[in-house]
């Protein structure tokens, strides 16, 4: 953790939505001028896609369990030196994870499931924004969360997350319904172990729960709508960010507080929730930050 050089972290399994979360920070970056430097989780894989085909077939023929959530397929090392030499000196070594032959156009000929090359953060960025499996991870060796100044964890019910998941595999990237589901069987083990734990380490919750039935994922034909769902959204000390959830009641129509430090909000509101909650918490980010330098 460095006021001079802040860090944010978002952490959710693959379908979560934590994309809705990285929108909301780049409407409020945008909005606050800030040239974040942006770091996305899958960039530290060990292995690309067909060097971790490999391994998991391995890994299926001697009984282990192994997926992209396990500890051992992830460079959680490099991570962890990426979080503290940024929070020291506002720089670090960086790459992108390429997921389709088109962006790999983009970025400059690489083909998908490949790596681009390692390169540094550029200097003079406000602060460094993460997204991606591992945000939150701790384990006797490393610690990543210990570096961040937010922390957010998005984690939907597990049976939507899994038709997330499901509708998104099939749609965007051609994979078959039973290829998804075998996928999801196979990282429960590293889900429970490696993901899951994130959640207790982070300072903001959001957790999206649907109004209608989806007792069997596997066979739900579409995803639940915002509006036929509710978040909750807990915060681990609301204190430490001067959360006033009266204004919150009051901005949000429509939620209530279940908890002390648990408000639930109408799932259609879920990203104009965030940008009213994160706004305050990056402004006091930067206000320590210029207090710092």
């Amino acid at each position: 953790m460095s006021k001079k050089h802040p860090i944010i972290a978002i952490t959710g399994s693959s379908g979560a939505g934590t994309t809705t979360v990285k929108n909301a920070f780049q409407h409020i970056f945008f909005r606050l001028h800030l040239e974040p430097a942006v770091v996305e989780g899958d960039s530290f894989h060990k292995y690309d896609r067909v060097a971790m085909r490999e391994q998991i077939d391995k890994a299926q023929r001697e009984n282990r369990h192994f997926s992209h959530f396990a500890v051992e397929a992830n460079e959680l090392e490099q991570m962890e030196n990426l979080f503290r030499q940024y929070g020291e000196n506002g720089t670090g070594k960086r790459r992108l994870y390429v997921h389709s032959d088109e962006e790999g156009e983009r970025l400059g000929g690489y083909k998908s499931g490949t790596f681009t090359p390692w390169e540094d953060i550029p200097p003079g960025t406000d602060l460094m924004f993460y997204e991606g499996l591992h945000g939150g991870v701790k384990t006797e060796t490393v610690d990543v969360a210990r570096y961040t100044d937010l922390l957010v964890g998005v984690v939907p019910i597990v049976n939507l997350e899994w038709i997330q998941k499901i509708h998104r595999d099939t749609a965007q990237r051609g994979y078959k319904p039973e290829d998804v589901t075998a996928t999801i069987l196979r990282r429960m083990y590293d889900y429970v172990k490696v993901i899951t734990p994130q959640f207790s380490r982070t300072d903001i919750n959001f957790q999206r729960v649907p109004t209608v039935d989806t007792s069997n994922p596997f066979i739900s034909r579409d995803i639940p709508t915002p509006d036929e769902s509710f978040v909750v959204i807990r915060f681990t000390n609301p204190r430490k960010f001067n959360v006033n959830f009266a204004d919150l009641l009051i901005m949000l129509q429509g939620s209530f507080m279940s908890r002390r430090n648990s408000i639930v909000v109408p799932g259609g509101k879920m990203g104009m929730a965030m940008e009213i909650i994160f706004m305050p918490i990056i402004e006091q980010i930067l206000e320590e930050k210029a207090s710092a330098s």
